[in-house]
């Protein structure tokens, strides 16, 4: 049997973000080593707590956990996303999950830090929110680069964005960050785009076959209610697309989506191109850009993984 993947999630829960957590948590080829939370969708405070959350819902509180990064880099972070995940963060579905203890003492920097020295093999970091927090530990830990195997992403967009027209939201929260992890050759970068994830869409029969699978899954899906509402309304269709999980599929199976290396520049100016990012000006190191997906393949194999949270 081959060796699990050591992994640590950066994430900012949110409704995708559970669903690519509960993916990875029954995944048999990952190692989860530690869940980690930064400010995004909802503030630090209900991220870190609903890490918590998610994993006690899967039976796994085991699972080190620690806050991080409660703002940008440099600017006040402009946009959150209460419209789409609710002002809790989880579709305002936080008190049907189970009660969770204070953040302990112990930060993201500080965990990642410990479990990249001890680690035997190289990390993967699956990074579903705003990069503030790896862009803090490859800055502050350059020594710790050849310890993480690759960074794989969600964010950016190479059309238009989904936040202020420019930007795609994990990236526009702070470009700055984003840049700083794009723009390094230490560690190799996936960065599964907005193109490519909205061309996934789960749909109604998808969500209510995952319900039926138990209780547990029940809960994760009552999660996307409003999400689904707000897609439903937006774009005319009872789907939705659960971004991180595309992302997160890649980490579990590597090679699923099929990628294309360029470079990508992000805009880190302070106009309406904020947030931008751009392929293709032959400057800086390739990123391996997600731009093809069998969507078919990825909700089947994504409903038979998490259903095993029943």
């Amino acid at each position: 049997m081959a060796e699990r993947i050591p992994l640590i999630i950066d994430t900012d829960p949110g409704v995708d973000d559970a669903f690519a957590i509960a993916l990875a948590l029954h995944s048999p080829e990952v190692e989860i080593l530690a869940v980690t939370a930064t400010y995004g969708n909802v503030s630090l405070a209900r991220t870190a707590a609903n890490v918590q959350r998610i994993l006690a819902l899967a039976g796994r509180a085991d699972v080190p956990t620690a806050p991080g990064a409660a703002r940008p880099l440099i600017h006040e972070q402009a946009e959150v996303a209460p419209d789409w995940h609710g002002e809790d963060g989880l579709g305002l579905r936080s008190r049907d999950y189970p009660n969770v203890d204070a953040i302990g003492q112990h930060t993201a920097l500080s965990v990642k830090a410990e479990i990249l020295r001890r680690s035997p093999i190289p990390v993967t970091i699956a990074v579903l929110g705003p990069m503030t927090n790896i862009a803090l530990l490859l800055a502050i830990h350059p020594e710790l680069a050849p310890k993480i195997g690759r960074i794989v992403a969600m964010g950016g967009s190479l059309g238009l964005g989904n936040t202020r027209g420019a930007g795609e939201f994990n990236i526009y929260a702070d470009p700055e960050a984003a840049h700083r992890v794009l723009a390094q050759s230490e560690v190799p970068v996936t960065l599964v785009p907005l193109d490519m994830t909205m061309s996934c869409w789960a749909g109604a029969e998808w969500l209510d076959m995952l319900s039926s699978a138990g209780p547990r899954c029940a809960t994760l899906v009552r999660t996307a209610d409003l999400y689904r509402e707000v897609f439903r309304e937006r774009y005319g269709q009872d789907a939705v697309v659960l971004h991180d999980m595309l992302a997160m599929i890649e980490v579990v199976a590597p090679g699923t989506l099929a990628v294309t290396p360029q470079p990508i520049s992000v805009d880190c100016t302070l106009g309406p191109e904020r947030g931008r990012t751009t392929s293709g000006t032959g400057v800086g190191p390739s990123v391996d850009v997600a731009l093809e997906v069998d969507s078919a393949t990825v909700l089947t194999e994504s409903l038979r993984r998490i259903s095993a949270m029943r």
